[in-house]
């Protein structure tokens, strides 16, 4: 038996999945998307750090002194 799983890919799928983008998008539109692409995941990520970099509101624990 095959052991199916959600998007298991093997090569010849990739091979038409490409195949049938070069077709729909031509030589040179496929570049321009593929950059596209990749300035949205790194403005994603730069939004993610940036997230991560501000302080975080006073926690009630912060507040407590310790002798």
């Amino acid at each position: 038996m095959y052991n199916l799983t959600i998007l298991s890919l093997s090569w010849q799928h990739i091979l038409i999945v490409a195949i049938l983008l070069l077709l729909l998008f031509g030589g040179k539109k496929i570049p321009e998307l593929m950059r596209g692409m990749g300035s949205g995941i790194k403005e994603f990520k730069d939004a993610v750090k940036e997230e991560d970099k501000k302080p975080t509101e006073n926690h009630p624990n912060e507040n407590i002194k310790t002798e």
